[in-house]
C-alpha cells in the first residue's frame, strides 16, 4: 500500500526545541517498513493547533489526497490527536478522505473498519478534544498569573517597546518583560505630534501621517506604515502605561469581557493630556460625526455655515465658469430657488468678515496679558522639574552617541555587515537623537523665557502677528482655529450669527503658535445676537 505520513506539533517553539516530530516520523517509517507499505511523501506541520483546520500543510495534504486519481491509499499518523482534536471535524475529514479512496491509520490507536471500530475512534477523538480544552484552560490560567506578576506572555511587543528576558527563580528558562525602546518611542511621539499639530501649518490625517513617515524614511519594523496602523497606534492605551493581556479572543478576533483582562503596568511613552487630545480629535473627526469632505475641504466655512431661514448647510457655488465663488443655501441647490429665500453671498467677502470678527474676540492685548501672567506663574513652579528632565535627556543623548559610535566602529572593523537591519537600527538611533535635541531645546527655551520683560508694545505686536496669520488664506491656520472656536455660523440675509464656546480648548500657558493653542477665557462665547453681528455682503 502506498502511504503518506503526517507529523505535527502545536507550536514553532516545540518544532525548534522538541524531538517530537523526528520521533513521530521514525515510528511511522518503522511501522510502514514492518507492514510493507511504501512511503510516497511526508507532510510536516511545525507549529499549528489541531483544534481547527487552519493549517497550510494539512490543507495541502487533504487537497492532494482528494485529487483524482489519489496519489496514495492511506495517510499514516502517530495518533488521532495529531490529525484533529475535534471529534466532529475528525469525522468530516475522515469521510471526505474515504470518498477519495484514502484511509486514515493511527499506528498507536489502531481500530477496525467496522461500526465498532468507528465508535472507538469517536470515543478516542472525544477524549482528545476534552484533553485539548483542559490543557488550553490550564495554560491560559498560568499565563494570566504570569501577567498579574507583571511579565509579558507574547512574542512581539507593541511598537515603541522591546522585550527583555529575566532569569526566573526556580523555573526553567527565562521570563519576559517589556520596556521602552527609545528609538521606536521617538517615532510614536512624532506620530502623536503630527496628528495634533500637523506639519508646517498643514493638518495631517492618518493617511497623511503614513505618507510623511514613508517620505522621511521611517518604517514600522521594516514595513511601510499604513493608515490603519496609525489609527490603532493613536488609540492604544499601552502608550499611557496600560498593557492588557487576554483582551482579545484570538480565534474569533472579538473583545473578551473586561473582567477577563489582566493589566500589566509598563512605562508610559505619551502623557495623558496629549493622549486625551488625540482621542477627542479622533472622536470629533469620525465619519459618523463629521464628513471627511468637511475636514479636508479648502473652503473656509464648509461644515460651519448654515442658512438662517431653513437651516440647510450653505455650500460653495460658482458663477461664470468658476470666476465668481459664492456660499449658497443647500435647499436652493437641491430643491430649486423657490425652496428658500436666502440669497447667495460672495465667499471671499464673508470669509474675511468672519475672520475679522474672530480675531477681534480672541487676539486682544488684554487677554494675552492675562494669559502671560498665568504662564509666568506656571513656569516658576516647573523650574525644578525642567532641570531634572533636562539632566535625564542629556544623559540619554550621551548614551545614544556611544551606541552609535560602537556600531560604526564594528562596521569599520568588519565585525558587523552593513545590512538592512543595521541601517534600520542606525536610523532609529538618529531619529531618537533628533527627538531628544528638540526636547532639550524646548526645555531651554522655556527656562530662558523672559516673560517679565515683555511690555505692552510687544504684546500688541504679537496680537497683530497672530491676526495676520489667521487671515492668511495660503495656510490652513484660520480653518483649524474656526473648527475649534465655532460651533455654527448662521446667515440670514445681511445678518450673521456666530455661535461658539471655549469648552475643551487649551488653557493659558500652551503654545499659541498652533491651532491647538487657542486659550480658554470665557464660556458661552457669542451665545446669541449681539454686537458681533455683521453684514453678510
Amino acid at each position: 500500500m502506498i502511504a503518506a505520513l503526517y507529523a505535527r506539533v502545536s507550536t514553532t517553539k516545540q518544532a525548534e526545541k522538541d524531538l517530537s516530530i523526528p520521533d513521530q516520523l521514525r515510528q511511522m517509517r518503522d511501522w510502514c517498513k514492518t507492514n510493507k507499505h511504501v512511503v510516497a511523501t511526508e507532510y510536516i506541520e511545525p507549529g499549528a493547533s489541531a483544534t481547527d483546520d487552519r493549517r497550510p500543510v494539512f490543507q495541502q495534504m487533504i487537497t492532494e489526497a482528494c485529487a483524482s486519481p489519489a496519489p496514495y491509499e492511506a495517510i499514516i499518523i502517530h495518533s488521532l490527536s495529531r490529525f484533529f482534536r475535534d471529534a466532529i471535524e475528525l469525522g468530516m475529514y475522515e469521510r471526505r478522505l474515504k470518498k477519495a479512496g484514502v484511509i486514515l491509520i493511527s499506528i498507536t490507536q489502531q481500530t477496525s473498519d467496522d461500526p465498532a471500530g468507528e465508535m472507538v475512534r469517536r470515543v478516542i477523538s472525544l477524549f482528545d478534544e476534552y484533553q485539548s480544552k483542559e490543557n488550553s484552560k490550564h495554560t491560559l490560567r498560568a499565563m494570566k498569573e504570569n501577567a498579574r506578576q507583571g511579565f509579558f506572555n507574547g512574542s512581539t511587543p507593541p511598537y515603541g517597546y522591546r522585550k527583555v528576558e529575566l532569569p526566573a527563580i526556580g523555573n526553567k528558562g527565562n521570563k519576559k518583560k517589556i520596556e521602552i525602546d527609545h528609538s521606536e518611542a521617538a517615532i510614536v511621539k512624532k506620530i502623536f505630534g503630527l496628528y495634533l499639530d500637523g506639519d508646517k501649518d498643514k493638518a495631517l490625517g492618518m493617511k497623511g501621517i503614513a505618507a510623511y513617515l514613508h517620505e522621511n524614511g521611517f518604517t514600522m519594523r521594516g514595513k511601510r506604515w499604513k493608515k490603519t496602523v496609525i489609527n490603532d497606534l493613536l488609540s492604544n492605551r499601552v502608550y499611557l502605561g496600560e498593557y492588557y493581556f487576554n483582551k482579545i479572543n484570538h480565534k474569533t478576533r472579538k473583545l473578551k469581557p473586561q473582567s477577563e483582562w489582566v493589566l500589566i503596568n509598563v512605562d508610559p511613552i505619551i502623557e495623558n493630556e496629549i493622549f486625551e487630545k488625540a482621542r477627542k480629535k479622533r472622536h470629533e473627526q469620525r465619519h459618523s460625526i463629521i464628513s471627511p469632505r468637511i475636514v479636508n475641504s479648502p473652503t473656509l466655512l464648509t461644515g460651519l455655515l448654515k442658512c438662517g431661514y431653513c437651516g440647510a448647510p450653505m455650500t460653495l457655488a460658482t458663477g461664470k465658469s468658476g470666476k465668481h465663488r459664492y456660499y449658497k443655501c443647500g435647499s436652493r441647490i437641491n430643491l430649486g430657488p423657490a425652496s428658500c429665500i436666502n440669497r447667495n453671498v460672495p465667499m471671499e467677502k464673508l470669509d474675511n468678515k468672519i475672520l475679522e470678527a474672530v480675531s477681534e474676540k480672541v487676539f486682544i492685548p488684554e487677554r494675552l496679558a492675562a494669559m502671560l501672567k498665568e504662564l509666568q506663574t506656571q513656569l516658576k513652579g516647573s523650574r525644578s522639574l525642567q532641570a531634572n528632565k533636562l539632566k535625564v535627556l542629556t544623559k540619554e543623548l550621551e548614551t545614544l552617541k556611544n551606541h552609535t559610535d560602537r556600531l560604526y566602529e564594528a562596521v569599520e572593523k568588519e565585525l558587523l555587515p552593513m545590512d538592512e537591519s543595521l541601517k534600520e537600527r542606525v536610523h532609529k538611533l538618529h531619529a531618537r537623537r533628533q527627538e531628544i535635541l528638540i526636547e532639550i531645546a524646548s526645555l531651554r527655551r522655556q527656562s530662558e523665557m523672559p516673560l517679565s520683560k515683555l511690555q505692552p508694545k510687544h504684546i500688541s505686536a504679537f496680537c497683530a502677528a497672530l491676526k495676520k496669520k489667521l487671515i492668511d488664506k495660503t495656510s490652513n491656520f484660520g480653518k483649524e482655529y474656526l473648527k475649534l472656536l465655532i460651533d455654527e455660523i448662521r446667515l440670514e440675509g445681511d445678518k450673521v450669527l456666530i455661535k461658539g464656546n471655549y469648552l475643551g480648548l487649551a488653557v493659558a500657558g500652551k503654545n499659541l503658535g498652533t491651532p491647538l493653542g487657542v486659550p480658554r477665557f470665557v464660556l458661552g462665547w457669542l451665545p446669541g445676537p449681539d454686537s458681533n453681528q455683521r453684514q453678510g455682503g
